[in-house]
């Protein structure tokens, strides 16, 4: 049987970035700003690698290049991760943005995949928002004019965002997270981004970060979107936990998971030889126990959970997200 392991993350210090990774999921990263964490992740703009245990300091990448196995049935003759997990502290705006499709991104970015994602808001300000598509069909000679003029927000449908809530962004679909928000992202791995708009800002040394305006504009929905809703949620029980499906789609599943084992029971969990999963705490503290050994998990803790793995002993009170591969 296949053992659990705890990841470390790789940092991103770009400039809307703020300090709550450190402050409150106790990083111990030295950038400021803190906008991102890459915690499950074998990209190479942004491996995280194993702390403890048999590959300790070892790069998840090279992990998987010599365990394949590790990944599962669904995913036999890969060495891929297929997904990448992260944490975004948005003290800013991020930049209105658009991802690829897997299509697009093969025949024009040398094979790589496309960008879909889903967000789960951690915590949100009182008057964080996004940018979910478009408030009106358009198109791109309009839409390249008001990139020019300074005047795209008027195009954009904002949309409040509030604690527990989830989004799902399909390529193609023009987006920003708000200034405010917290996220947990899990998408494709991919790092494909093309920026539409960045509100004329500089970076640290007096620089505008560069536009994608054309392959932007080649690779977004132009039609008016529906304000998206939040997903009907059902919450299954069972003695010392709660779990509920967040969203499915081709490229992965989430599930969010409640455990409370106080009066002394313990929830047993693995994974199958199917495919693997990744455990992401984003609340409270506990213990994970597998053959012979225990690990100590706390809020903002990364586990990759290898297919055909031990059975896990969960202990405590706290809440992650299962993502499923």
């Amino acid at each position: 049987m296949n053992k659990p392991f705890l990841l470390k993350p790789s940092a991103k210090d770009y400039l809307w970035g703020g300090s709550r990774l450190n402050d409150e999921f106790a990083k111990g990263i030295d950038l400021s700003p803190l906008a991102e964490t890459w915690e499950c992740s074998t990209h190479p703009d942004g491996p995280s690698t194993v702390a403890g245990g048999a590959f300790d300091g070892m790069g998840l990448d090279m992990v998987l290049k010599k365990h394949p196995e590790y990944l599962g049935s669904r995913h036999k003759g890969q060495e891929e991760l297929p997904i990448l997990i992260k944490f975004i502290d948005a003290k800013k705006d991020l930049s209105v943005q658009v991802h690829p499709t897997d299509e697009y991104a093969r025949e024009h970015e040398n094979g790589q995949l496309g960008k879909t994602e889903m967000w789960y808001v951690l915590d949100a300000g009182k008057d964080a928002s996004l940018v979910y598509g478009l408030r009106h069909t358009t198109d791109k000679k309009k839409l390249r004019k008001a990139i020019a003029d300074g005047t795209l927000e008027k195009y954009l449908q904002k949309v409040k965002v509030r604690k527990d809530d989830v989004f799902f962004i399909e390529s193609g679909t023009i987006h920003a997270i708000g200034a405010g928000a917290l996220i947990a992202e899990i998408q494709e791995n991919s790092n494909l981004t093309y920026r539409l708009y960045d509100y004329d800002r500089v970076d640290k040394d007096g620089r505008k970060r560069p536009l994608h305006v054309d392959k932007a504009l080649e690779v977004a929905n132009l039609n008016s979107m529906a304000e998206p809703r939040q997903p009907i949620r059902v919450l299954k029980y069972r003695e010392g936990a709660a779990c509920e499906l967040l969203c499915r789609c081709k490229y992965f599943e989430v599930y969010r998971m409640i455990v409370n084992t106080e009066r002394r029971q313990v929830v047993h969990y693995r994974a199958d030889e199917v495919g693997f999963r990744v455990l992401l705490c984003v609340n409270g503290c506990g213990v994970m126990k597998f053959a012979d050994e225990a690990l100590a998990v706390y809020k903002g803790d990364c586990i990759f959970v290898p297919a055909d793995s031990e059975v896990i002993s969960i202990h405590g009170k706290m809440q992650f997200l299962d993502v499923r591969g």
